[in-house]
């Protein structure tokens, strides 16, 4: 299982650099919201986000 700290760290990065949240925006949204935010901008959100995963999106929308 995947510690709470880590899943955290992962959600934040993307929400911060796909989505362009900020910080505040992330931890004042919930699961549901980041799912919907990612669907919106992905045209669908990943059911489980691999570091493989993370560095395509990382490469795809660069924080410039």
């Amino acid at each position: 299982m995947t510690p709470y700290a880590e899943l955290a760290r992962l959600a934040a990065r993307v929400a911060t650099g796909v989505l362009g949240w900020s910080p505040d925006q992330f931890w004042n949204a919930t699961p549901a919201e980041l799912r919907l935010a990612l669907e919106g901008r992905l045209g669908s959100a990943p059911t489980a986000i691999t570091e493989a995963d993370l560095e395509r999106l990382m490469r795809e929308f660069p924080d410039a």
